[in-house]
């Protein structure tokens, strides 16, 4: 059983709210609220659907270095809401998930705003450990950090009968 548009309270609520006056702007305030932590990098979710999510967020002095990039540890935030999104559009409903570990490479300078990518592959999503794909690109498509998150996927316990 894999998430649609048609069934998916997140798909549901991010289709709604495009159409709305700076609709993208609200639901990624929403989504970034769920870990606040997200917040600090102000994200703007680009695109959502199952399986894939795009965000962007810019570069700006509360998240740069030393050096005047963006620090690692920011993208990383990036990547770990992308993937959380992607999760939440993406599980199947009798299952749930919980990120496990992330491995990411530095390939590049982050001299740029930043975008964000998570993919998986739509045929993972049953109980085990599933690795969601990670990478962000900065403003000319140079991949400046690129990864996995994995997560582990099990399945929702019975609900108690009444």
């Amino acid at each position: 059983m894999k998430a649609t548009d048609n069934n998916n309270y997140l798909l549901k609520l991010y289709q709604r709210v495009l159409g709305w006056p700076f609709g993208r702007a609200i639901f990624s305030r929403l989504f970034a609220n769920k870990a606040p932590y997200f917040a600090t990098i102000k994200p703007s979710v680009v695109e959502l659907k199952p399986n894939y999510c795009e965000v962007h967020f810019k570069k700006r002095r509360r998240v740069q270095n030393h050096i005047g990039t963006v620090h690692v540890i920011a993208i990383c935030n990036g990547m770990e809401m992308a993937m959380g999104a992607l999760a939440e559009a993406s599980i199947p409903p009798h299952l749930r998930w919980i990120p496990r570990g992330m491995n990411v490479r530095y390939t590049a300078k982050a001299n740029s705003d930043i975008r964000v990518i998570a993919t998986a592959n739509p045929d993972d999503w049953q109980p085990g450990d599933l690795t969601v794909d990670v990478k962000a690109l900065r403003a000319d498509g140079e991949v400046v950090v690129e990864g996995e998150i994995v997560l582990y996927v099990s399945e929702k316990p019975a609900k108690p009968k009444s």
